[in-house]
């Protein structure tokens, strides 16, 4: 009877043990998950070019930050969702570089010209979101009046001081539409950088060698990091459901008659006429093609062919 109870309680015990050894180990495996270094989501293809611009209010000078555009461009590299054009500082660069070829400063064959700069397909805006309230402790807009010229009396809200929060948004713009193609609101807080103690120098390493070193260097930073990687993870997430294609969604640019012509229901002078055209009429192709004739519509909806040496781009 005692060997049995024995037995029994021994049996209990090492299970006790087996169930405590089990907790800890979730316990580990959940630190070990906490640790680990957030992952910045990538894509198999490009989607299509992108120029990063700031916002105008410059919130972040209020917290000693650089502009956003050095982070998201971090973010944007690293995913290889889009093919990035600088259009910040880079652009003026090359602007200035572009000058001196065009007053022959240049070597011959340097190929520096017109018609070789990409467009961008989107435009991608970092920004806080908006708020009017002080309920979070001392918010960003509070004192951003004594800090940032021309900004006094507005409350942008959306970081707070006091309790290590930041609430952002990104969006997403399709430049020839101006279709707002996705906005996504980010969110985090300091208890979020749980992991930052072991693995947090490499990943905001990549910050401060891209010019953001505010980002990665003061805790605030840190938390507006986060929360711009959240809301840049969902705007991957939602452009990946969607699948944009921004040349393919939108209609060709319109053409301007630079002289008189007429709308031929064929691509040929012998087919019917459908009207007279005149100089300065805006036309819209459809993207049919065939040698010099393309189809177009006009204003009224009417639709035929005319020869591409009578029509210029509309400016």
């Amino acid at each position: 009877m005692w060997r049995t109870g024995l037995k029994t309680g021994f049996t209990m015990a090492v299970a006790a043990g087996l169930t405590s050894l089990g907790a800890f180990g979730s316990v580990a495996q959940a630190y070990e998950k906490d640790t680990k270094p957030p992952e910045i989501p990538t894509c198999d293809h490009k989607i299509g070019t992108l120029a990063v611009t700031e916002p105008e209010n410059k919130w972040w000078l209020g917290l000693n930050l650089e502009s956003p555009e050095a982070l998201i461009k971090v973010f944007v590299s690293q995913s290889h969702c889009f093919t990035l054009v600088d259009r910040g500082k880079g652009l003026q660069a090359a602007q200035a570089e572009r000058a001196l070829a065009g007053e022959g400063e240049m070597r011959g064959g340097s190929n520096i010209g017109k018609g070789q700069m990409k467009a961008a397909d989107y435009v991608l805006v970092p920004d806080i979101v908006n708020q009017n309230g002080n309920s979070g402790g001392r918010h960003l807009g509070g004192i951003l009046g004594g800090l940032v010229p021309g900004l006094g009396g507005v409350l942008l809200g959306g970081i707070s001081l006091k309790s290590k929060t930041a609430d952002v948004v990104l969006t997403l713009t399709d430049v020839r539409s101006t279709e707002q193609v996705s906005l996504q609101q980010g969110h985090a807080k300091k208890t979020d950088l749980g992991w930052n103690a072991g693995g947090g120098v490499g990943f905001f390493g990549g910050f401060a060698a891209a010019g953001a070193g505010g980002y990665a260097n003061t805790e605030i930073g840190q938390v507006v990091t986060m929360a711009y990687l959240d809301a840049f993870a969902k705007l991957v997430t939602d452009v990946k459901a969607i699948q944009p294609n921004a040349k393919a969604d939108n209609v060709s640019q319109s053409v301007t008659m630079s002289k008189p012509g007429k709308l031929y229901a064929e691509p040929n002078l012998k087919a019917a006429v459908v009207r007279d055209l005149d100089p300065g009429m805006t036309m819209y192709p459809t993207g049919d093609k065939q040698g010099i004739w393309w189809k177009v519509t006009d204003e009224l909806g009417n639709e035929g062919w005319v020869p591409s040496s009578l029509f210029q781009l509309a400016k």
